[in-house]
């Protein structure tokens, strides 16, 4: 069926806004049109138009949020290295999750933006200090893609690659051990930058320490290129889907969020838990080059920068 066709075409390079349910694909509707004729599934670009429209995609949005970064010369072969990895890890009945931290929010009386159906307007406070609040909310998320379920741990504190690394931890001892008790490696999804960025060593150094050395997990890290982090599949899945369950709607306490996280569904069938993680972590950690060539740690040929494997050191016991 030509609608099941596209939809494994552009499935694999699906962006999305992590705030509303607007996505859309890099192809144009040519080279789509031509692709689907590669298939034997003729179709014009006006037909792949419509098709796309009736999909939830939209031109429009492609045109007006156009990436930073995407004339880079290994954009495309990165992203044909993670689809890569992806059909290699799904063969191999082996995790495949796609972290990152959702925008951060103030709790307490202020204004949540967008509308609500309600009977009476909330009333909130006229200005959003930050000293006016009872704290402030990191949502860090884990969305396992072959499963559709997403796991969000809110912290308290900084968000830092131990933070970020924590919350994985927390993901596989409560989620992926017991799913896969058998498996050995994982695939981690994520965006070029932030705490789980490509560039930051204490973001390796966790995942060896915490992730890797603790549980005996071969781990392969791929890094969605600099500015397509609307690529990455947590923002379109998981996140635009949080958001718009509060939309409009104050978070007044930590309770609330978590509430707000765990009672988001989807058409897809999309089940998602959340989870208090108060820790405190500080800004600012480093990591000494000694350190780091202690890691064993091996990058990819295709865009080393991004793609990396992590596997368990020699003589340290996995902590199962």
């Amino acid at each position: 069926m030509i609608e099941e066709q596209l939809s494994q075409l552009v499935v694999p390079e699906t962006a999305g806004d992590p705030t509303s349910e607007q996505k859309w694909v890099r192809s144009s509707l040519r080279q789509l049109s031509r692709r689907l004729k590669e298939v034997s599934h003729p179709a014009s670009p006006p037909t792949v138009r419509r098709l796309l429209n009736k999909q939830g995609y939209s031109l429009k949005v492609n045109q007006k949020q156009r990436e930073a970064g995407s004339d880079h010369p290994d954009r495309d072969q990165q992203f044909k290295h993670i689809e890569a990895q992806k059909e290699r890890f799904q063969a191999a009945g082996w995790p495949i999750i796609s972290v990152d931290t959702k925008k951060k929010e103030l709790i307490g009386d202020f204004k949540q933006a967008g509308q609500a159906w309600c009977q009476q307007a909330e009333v909130v406070n006229v200005h959003d200090f930050p000293s006016a609040a009872l704290g402030r909310a990191v949502p860090y998320g884990v969305y396992e893609l072959t499963t559709n379920r997403g796991s969000v741990y809110v912290g308290t504190s900084a968000d830092t690659p131990a933070f970020a690394v924590d919350a994985i931890v927390r993901w596989w001892q409560q989620q992926g051990q017991a799913a896969s008790p058998d498996r050995d490696q994982v695939l981690i999804l994520a965006d070029a930058g932030g705490s789980n960025g490509c560039r930051p060593r204490a973001w390796k150094q966790q995942l060896q320490e915490r992730l890797s050395d603790q549980f005996g997990l071969t781990v392969t890290v791929c890094h969605y290129p600099t500015g397509c982090s609307k690529w990455n599949p947590i923002e379109h899945r998981l996140f635009s889907s949080i958001s718009l369950n509060w939309v409009g709607k104050p978070l007044r306490t930590f309770e609330t969020v978590l509430g707000y996280i765990q009672g988001t569904t989807t058409t897809t069938g999309l089940q998602v838990q959340a989870f208090l993680h108060d820790g405190v972590y500080e800004k600012g950690q480093t990591v000494s080059d000694a350190e780091m060539e202690r890691l064993n740690l091996e990058h990819h040929p295709v865009c080393p920068k991004w793609n990396y494997t992590i596997r368990p050191r020699l003589g340290i016991s996995p902590d199962t």
